[in-house]
């Protein structure tokens, strides 16, 4: 069997746009949502061709140039909320939704094309006095032409924490409105703290649990809208669960062969379950 193939998205930086679009892979949102046309067996694929196949009904309005994947050029926009999308083969997909119906590469282009066409869309004036921003040369930054104030796309760094004790059993919490869903415990990095004080600080501020041997386990961009993921493992050290009830809503040790309803195979979150069930499995 041949290896998977790689493919290679090379991200414009700093922005710069070419002149040619043939042979582009266009991205179209709409509230939110990638125009995306139908293909076989569930999966659906990005726009491709130039400028003027995307016909008047597609046309782009000032699309933003984010870099090449595979050599073609790629190219996100947004449509008005006017607009008329009744075209056969095409469908409106949330990002959530488009998990695995696209390749990797394309998944992740479509998550960069909607962060900074939300960051476009959000800064568009000045946090500090409220007038209009203008874009600053050689970066994805807004200067204000007024003040002078220069802000940058935003990401939100959070992290998640797998913990775990001397049973082998993980820890997992479901949070208010989850229903039976259950997820390892996270939170958002606060000012002034560094990650590894945030994984400790969620884990007893939510469930009262002091961890320790923590270690890093992989990020993962999250882009609604615009999220960092950093995962950690961490050790059961001691404590009694003691609730947080305005961020849990139940919190338990769960053994790998009985495991709830966990989130979707999307998220950080559920691969480092994964991960550590399928390590449990290979012993």
């Amino acid at each position: 069997m041949s290896p998977p193939v790689t493919r290679r998205f090379v991200r414009a930086y700093p922005p710069a746009a070419p002149e040619a679009t043939e042979g582009a892979i266009w991205l179209p949102f709409r509230d939110g949502q990638l125009l995306v046309r139908d293909g076989d067996g569930g999966r659906v694929t990005l726009v491709r061709g130039d400028a003027a196949s995307l016909g008047t009904e597609l046309a782009p309005d000032e699309p933003l140039y984010l870099g090449t994947l595979d050599g073609a050029p790629c190219y996100a926009y947004e449509l008005g909320a006017g607009a008329s999308l009744a075209l056969e083969g095409w469908r409106e997909q949330g990002l959530r939704a488009l998990y695995g119906r696209v390749d990797e590469a394309e998944y992740g282009l479509a998550g960069y094309a909607s962060q900074l066409l939300y960051w476009r869309r959000s800064s568009r004036f000045c946090a500090i006095c409220g007038q209009p921003t203008e874009p600053e040369e050689g970066t994805w930054g807004r200067r204000c032409a007024n003040c002078g104030h220069v802000a940058y796309p935003h990401v939100t760094p959070a992290v998640l924490v797998l913990v775990t004790d001397e049973a082998d059993r993980i820890l997992l919490a479901s949070k208010p409105g989850w229903g039976t869903r259950y997820s390892i415990l996270a939170g958002f990095v606060e000012p002034g703290e560094s990650l590894e004080e945030c994984a400790a600080r969620e884990v007893e501020e939510e469930v009262g649990v002091v961890i320790e041997d923590l270690r890093y386990a992989g990020s993962q961009p999250w882009p609604f809208p615009h999220q960092i993921m950093i995962g950690f493992t961490g050790r059961y050290a001691r404590g009694e669960l003691k609730l947080q009830e305005s961020e849990i809503a139940h919190a338990a040790w769960f053994t790998r062969d009985a495991l709830p309803e966990l989130p979707p195979p999307l998220s950080l979150s559920r691969q480092m379950i994964d991960t550590w069930a399928g390590a449990g499995n290979s012993r």
